[in-house]
């Protein structure tokens, strides 16, 4: 079997075996590229009152703070996935495991802003682990790998044809 042959059925076939899980990576991947444009994904960071100043709100402070607002789901500490510092903007983001993100002032501990984040679960979507962790696993990272090996082989049979076509444009110069 001819090479340019063997290469177009490689490429048929693996096109076939990657054309959902790639579809998924490509949809998820588009909308976090967005992120940061499009509130309705990640809600932009505000500004809190002293920038660039260590915080002076306690955490305790905060997570009243955050207390206010039922919609974020946080009532204790148990129920903060993480918080992120803006030490540059005067101001702390509590994220809720429930997805929602409370944005306090550094300074005065005053609510900045409540938003839902969809960037974590876009995300999730996006490496295979939001349907469960072995799809991330043995189906998103073997598509990847399988992608790497279409862009190869497309690779070859787009330069095939300008190959052949300059090596007999060669030989007829010299013959």
């Amino acid at each position: 079997m001819n090479p340019k042959r063997l290469f177009r059925q490689v490429h048929y076939w693996l096109s076939l075996a990657v054309f959902v899980p790639a579809a998924i990576m490509f949809g998820a991947g588009g909308f976090l590229m967005l992120k940061k444009e499009i509130e309705w994904i990640q809600p932009g960071t505000a500004r809190g009152v002293a920038e660039a100043q260590l915080p002076q709100a306690s955490f305790d402070q905060m997570l009243a703070a955050a207390r206010q607002h039922p919609e974020a789901g946080i009532e204790e500490w148990s129920d903060i996935d993480r918080i992120d510092l803006r030490v540059d903007r005067g101001m702390a983001k509590l994220r809720a495991k429930s997805g929602w993100e409370v944005q306090v002032d550094s300074k005065t501990a005053e609510v900045l802003k409540v938003a839902y984040r969809r960037s974590d679960l876009i995300e999730t979507i996006h490496d295979g682990s939001f349907f469960a962790d072995w799809v991330k696993l043995y189906i998103f990272l073997p598509t990847g790998i399988l992608l790497i090996i279409m862009w190869g082989t497309g690779g070859y049979l787009f330069l095939l044809p300008r190959m052949v076509k300059a090596r007999k444009k060669r030989e007829k110069r010299t013959a």
